[in-house]
């Protein structure tokens, strides 16, 4: 029998002027953490002439960092750290919120098709409160047999991401060969996620969709992944040690109470110092109002499955 957990996609529609639909599989009540990934979203392909594309206007983050990355398409990414950066495929944008950040999310003039995931990992107790950074990478491609892989932080294949975690993390992206196996070493501290963009892929035994998450537990030295199809499939790789600290999620917050979050609500409404301000967007709303807290107090989650749902992301 498969200890292969599968894990199915709902639809989310972002804030912000044009309500671009997301597919989400954390958190979920059936899981809220693979390690300390704590958040994915799965979108596109989106024909941007169509839809309008996305437009995120200025938006606040604690306790977390954002990991973009593109299948198609350009994002423009303003944070108050003073990055401007454009976000491209194959190319790793991680903004650690820390204490507090905020960015806006633009799709580009150039854009004609949007096809990507948006992932948030959380901040450990000892750097939660750190200073906001950003940094850009642009992972090499890896020729495995059967696959090319892309090491956005991490260990991978004997391939190390220079960019640094905050807790032990795995994130790449897969693209495997038609009717593939791929075998990989993994650490047995880790537990796994495997994400579908492309598929459908059969981890183990168990067939996932196209917007399926398989999580995998602690405790398998390898990985089998297997492209049944005609085509390449496409895959995002999680892993990372279960995140034993209790965690409070909410809206685009991370904290650890309710009332922590309910500060940080405050703050961002009254425009606090401790977000910063977004230069050059240039959107008709200038800043994502924060929604009403709820009206039941926020309780913690665990690795094992907990309930609530942040309602935006960037």
């Amino acid at each position: 029998m498969s200890d292969v957990q599968v894990i199915t996609s709902r639809e989310v529609p972002l804030g912000g002027p044009r309500a671009m639909t997301v597919r989400r599989t954390l958190p979920q009540r059936a899981r809220s953490l693979i390690g300390a990934w704590c958040f994915a979203d799965h979108y596109g392909p989106d024909d941007v002439s169509l839809t309008g594309g996305m437009d995120v206007p200025p938006h606040p983050h604690t306790g977390l960092q954002t990991v973009s990355w593109l299948f198609s398409g350009e994002i423009e990414h303003r944070d108050t750290t003073g990055a401007q950066e454009i976000v491209r495929p194959g190319e790793l944008n991680l903004m650690t919120g820390g204490s507090g950040v905020a960015h806006s999310e633009v799709s580009t003039s150039d854009c004609g098709t949007l096809h990507g995931v948006q992932l948030w990992t959380v901040l450990p107790e000892a750097t939660r409160h750190g200073p906001r950074e950003f940094v850009h990478h642009v992972p090499e491609a890896l020729h495995l047999d059967g696959a090319v892989a892309r090491v956005l932080v991490g260990t991978l294949a004997g391939h190390t991401s220079p960019v640094p975690t905050h807790t032990p993390l795995l994130g790449a992206e897969l693209v495997l060969d038609p009717h593939a196996q791929l075998e990989l070493d993994a650490d047995t501290e880790f537990e796994h996620g495997v994400l579908v963009d492309e598929g459908p892929v059969v981890l183990e035994r168990i067939e996932l969709a196209r917007a399926e998450l398989g999580y995998v537990p602690p405790g398998r030295h390898r990985l089998t992944l297997t492209n049944p199809g005609d085509r390449a499939a496409r895959v995002m790789l999680l892993g990372g040690e279960p995140f034993g600290e209790p965690v409070v999620m909410w809206w685009n917050f991370i904290g650890r109470t309710h009332e922590e979050i309910a500060g940080y609500r405050e703050e961002w409404e009254a425009g606090s110092e401790r977000f910063g301000q977004v230069e050059g967007y240039r959107g008709d709303v200038q800043r994502l109002p924060a929604p009403p807290m709820p009206t039941v107090k926020l309780k913690p989650r665990l690795a094992p499955p907990g309930p609530g749902d942040p309602s935006a992301w960037g």
